[in-house]
């Protein structure tokens, strides 16, 4: 995301000495991104962030996958994962291709005694249910309900949640994530006909550098592998920093609809871009104001995405039968559509309460194990006739 942030103390120019009060030099990292040429943050730390003392275990974290050619439409009960206590043991991939994976996370824990690092991702957090807050090195960020926490890869952070009742729709995603450039103008600041603007964007605060030596465990991922690292000195030692790469937060209620005469198609609720996949916020809205209009979506065919609808709240009005926390899955080559009785009793209707959460992606995606624990495998006959 383009826009620039500073925190904390930095020196006057970058690459310069810049000495504590005692005359010792603070430790500057290139924070960067696409070999040098992609948006970067300059950071200064109390101590070298290069100490690591040990390598303890190694292990993996792969997907097992059930289904690597599907083409059949599910419907999973998001809400039956079962909870875990600990943060990361409680993210269970459901869906995966080479470019993201899809997870459900139900963590118990109100923190965790490490520290975690994904080197390969950005992550994309969906507050469903819980709050508290972001820790990082960057700086916190406190969230809650309807919440998006945007983690670029390579940030250091720990969740500390205030209740044990908590659930995340998370996006892994090999490529960075950014806002759509659609909505952006050739400086990068958003436009005037964007859903959102910068002001909407919580960046983080509460820069906490600690002075500390000692036996720090970072979990670090890399290629669905997690390496558990013991640093000398506390990760978050950060005085200060400036630039573009740091994590921030946006509220899904924050997201202004763009509504029409007929209706409108997916693209205007776009929130996030990758090269890999988009996502989008469908939120409560007047509905189309054409005097013949059909306030429910049109039938459609996937040729070449598959689409992921995570339903939050509200009534969804092209769809039986869903509640809270679930999801389905449309696969790429199969039209599909609003089920029988939607579209026609749509008509007339002037909003709808939906609260909902979309992620196409341009890659076909498999089923986990971990799906089908949760998968109802009868949801793609719910558009029969009855």
């Amino acid at each position: 995301m383009p826009f620039y942030h500073q925190l904390g103390k930095i020196p006057p120019k970058r690459h310069t000495q810049f000495r504590n009060p005692n005359g010792e030099l603070y430790y500057e990292q290139l924070f960067g991104t696409i070999g040098f040429d992609g948006m970067y943050s300059n950071m200064y730390h109390i101590h070298r962030p290069t100490q690591v003392k040990e390598i303890k275990n190694q292990y993996s974290v792969a997907p097992k996958i059930v289904n690597p050619n599907n083409m059949q439409s599910y419907k999973l009960f998001g809400f039956d994962i079962a909870p875990e206590k600990d943060y990361l043991e409680s993210r269970k991939i459901v869906m995966t291709n080479s470019d993201c994976h899809i997870t459900l996370a139900a963590p118990q824990n109100k923190t965790q005694d490490y520290f975690y690092k994904n080197t390969d991702s950005d992550e994309l957090l969906f507050i469903h249910k819980g709050s508290g807050k972001l820790r990082t090195l960057l700086g916190n960020l406190d969230f809650k309900y309807g919440d998006y926490l945007l983690i670029p890869r390579g940030i250091i952070y720990k969740i500390d949640f205030d209740t044990e009742d908590n659930r995340l729709f998370i996006v892994e995603s090999r490529s960075p994530i950014y806002t759509p450039k659609r909505y952006r103008n050739w400086f990068g600041q958003l436009l005037e006909h964007s859903p959102f603007c910068e002001r909407d964007l919580r960046k983080p605060q509460e820069l906490e550098n600690y002075d500390e030596k000692g036996e720090f465990l970072i979990k670090v991922k890399k290629r669905d592998e997690i390496f558990e690292m013991v640093y000398a000195t506390h990760p978050f030692d950060v005085v200060g920093y400036d630039g573009y790469n740091f994590p921030y937060a946006f509220s899904i209620h924050d997201f202004e609809p763009i509504t029409g005469r007929i209706h409108q198609p997916p693209p205007v609720h776009q929130t996030f871009e990758t090269n890999a996949f988009v996502v989008c916020s469908f939120v409560p809205r007047l509905y189309d104001y054409h005097p013949q209009s059909i306030p429910a979506p049109y039938n459609h065919s996937n040729i070449d995405s598959d689409e992921v609808l995570y339903y939050v709240d509200g009534d969804f009005m092209s769809r039986t039968g869903v509640k809270p926390g679930n999801i389905s899955l449309h696969p790429a080559g199969i039209p599909h559509g609003p089920h029988p009785g939607t579209y026609e009793g749509s008509i007339g209707k002037k909003e709808t309460k939906e609260l909902a959460v979309m992620v196409d992606t341009f890659k076909p995606l498999m089923l986990t194990d971990e799906a089908m624990k949760i998968a109802d495998d009868t949801y793609y006959q719910s558009w029969l006739d009855k």
